[in-house]
């Protein structure tokens, strides 16, 4: 499930079916916003609903359905459950009548694998309170103390809330910045972003409009030109651009073009390094050197689009590994956030792109069975730039010191 350009807190809410799940969510919102029913199994799949919540401000809530349900449908059920996992950055499990069976440990094991800050509420304690024996448990093995809740009751949901603030991560509703640490005042950042075939009628893709604003942002001058401009604009640009941002598939011109004195990098590198796994992409981009005869390569867009004649990743990118490696390569290529056509432990290589719509949290979760796998991922912009031998400059803006750059390519 994707949370597009949502920048908001994602919220999951767990639990087995009849639980309140709906109800709390309304409790929170301090309105309907979630169908209430006694009947178990209400919530199908994962809903997602954006919500106002006091103290927090706008979230979205990640409804989903029990955890207990039965059969082969409720099989189906729990996997997109579990599936809701990897987009939220913090989780509440609902519990009633003191049950807490393998069904919530489970869910347990998964949020500390994908690293979920959670909390736990006993629900409906108006017909059923929190027996000591359950909460000496949970603080025993899971060092959780269960809040005492009824939905349906004028309950203050102050404790819920606070808790709320206390787990979610500043980074799941403060972006860091695209440039902010590589510019000062009034520096020039000039940005070299082709009009192609794969160019949106009439506009710039998001990542372009992205760093444009976060150069104002941070009260810089943002200059944008075509690649065949930049030669002309280059020897009369006054002062020189304090940085230089291009599009990964004019990373050769724009190499020749810009003074050596001048950092340069591209717009898919930047996002790579704000919401990708930028140290796991340092150290898998230089496996691109050793794939082999029949090694397959998995190449994962975030977005759903239009594919034209010479798509950037599905055939760009293959065509320029292809070239580089000199072997004869598979390819599988995943748009959005869809399931893997197979195994992770069947690809040799991942390379993902820049994920301009998706949030860091969803990025990394996309990587994670890869990267516990140990195999080698990186990013389109990091790939390009090594498959064109440009790759040192191009990350050389992000390295702190020359040390760090060195120990990336070991």
């Amino acid at each position: 499930m994707s949370r597009g350009k949502e920048l908001k807190p994602h919220i999951g809410i767990f639990g087995r079916r009849n639980n309140g799940k709906s109800s709390l969510i309304n409790n929170l919102a301090g309105h309907e916003v979630a169908i209430v029913s006694d009947v178990a199994g209400t919530t199908t799949d994962p809903v997602k609903k954006s919500i106002e919540i006091p103290g927090i401000g706008p979230c979205v809530i990640v409804d989903t359905a029990g955890i207990d349900d039965t059969g082969e449908l409720g099989l189906k059920r729990i996997a997109r459950t579990k599936d809701a996992l990897k987009a939220i950055d913090a989780a509440i499990l609902v519990i009633t009548d003191n049950q807490f069976g393998e069904p919530e440990k489970d869910l347990v094991v998964s949020f500390a694998d994908y690293g979920i800050p959670y909390m736990i509420v006993h629900n409906k304690a108006d017909k059923s309170p929190l027996s000591a024996e359950l909460d000496d448990e949970l603080m025993r093995s899971f060092q959780h103390r269960a809040i005492v809740f009824s939905a349906t009751l004028p309950d203050d949901p102050g404790m819920i809330i606070q808790e709320l603030k206390r787990l979610i991560p500043e980074s799941a509703y403060r972006s860091t910045s695209l440039v902010g640490d590589l510019i000062s005042y009034g520096d020039v950042v000039l940005l070299i972003t082709p009009i192609d075939i794969e160019a949106p009628e009439g506009r710039l893709i998001l990542p372009q409009v992205q760093v444009i604003r976060d150069v104002l942002d941070n009260d810089g001058v943002a200059v944008v030109v075509k690649e065949r401009e930049v030669d002309a604009y280059i020897r009369k640009m006054s002062p020189k651009p304090a940085l230089v941002v291009t599009d990964s598939q004019v990373f050769l011109k724009a190499d020749a073009s810009i003074p050596k004195e001048i950092p340069l990098t591209s717009f898919s590198i930047l996002l790579a390094r704000q919401k990708g796994d930028f140290e796991n992409y340092l150290k898998g981009t230089p496996h691109l050197s050793r794939l082999k005869d029949n090694d397959r390569v998995l190449i994962l867009e975030s977005c759903t689009h239009h594919v034209s004649c010479d798509d950037i990743g599905r055939v760009k990118i293959p065509r320029w590994l292809n070239n580089f490696s000199g072997k004869k390569l598979e390819y599988d290529t995943v748009a959005g956030l869809g399931n893997l056509p197979r195994d992770i432990k069947d690809y040799a290589m991942v390379i993902q792109c820049g994920g301009c719509v998706i949030t860091r949290k969803q990025v990394i979760s996309r990587l994670k069975p890869a990267v516990d796998e140990g195999i080698p991922v990186t990013n389109y912009g990091m790939a390009i730039a090594y498959v064109h031998g440009i790759y040192n400059r191009a990350v050389a803006p992000f390295m702190k010191t020359k040390e760090n750059l060195n120990t990336a390519y070991l």
